[in-house]
């Protein structure tokens, strides 16, 4: 089993940065590919990175390419998300995800994701 949690989010004005941490429990965890998703208001939860157990293979949305940055520290258990040159639209709350499929690949549906955590609030202001 995997428990998964996430840190990090609050309130932001565009054009700033967060960086949104998911702490793990679990010795196995350091071999899962791990995933961020976010949820809107009134939306469909969507895929925004994902990154592979050793950290050498990542994969991000289109909309967040070039601004988002996931990574990871084995020793610590732990995933980030850098979030830089945020835009009103990254309002939501962002997931923290991780499967117990292949970890040397990255996954973006939410199907293949086995654990999840509770969520963080993302608030982008304009």
């Amino acid at each position: 089993q995997v428990q998964l949690v996430e840190s990090g989010g609050g309130l932001v004005q565009a054009g700033g940065s967060l960086r949104l941490s998911c702490a793990a429990s679990g010795r196995t965890f350091s071999s899962y590919t791990t995933g961020w998703f976010r949820q809107a208001p009134g939306k469909e939860r969507e895929f925004v990175a994902a990154i592979s157990w050793s950290g050498g293979l990542t994969y991000y949305a289109d909309s967040v390419k070039g601004r988002f940055t996931i990574s990871r520290d084995n020793a610590k258990n732990t995933v980030y998300l850098q979030m830089n040159s945020l835009k009103f639209e990254d309002t939501a709350v962002y997931y923290c995800a991780a499967t117990g499929s292949d970890g040397r690949r990255w996954y973006s549906e939410e199907g293949q994701y086995d654990y999840w955590g509770q969520g963080t609030q993302v608030t982008v202001s304009s």
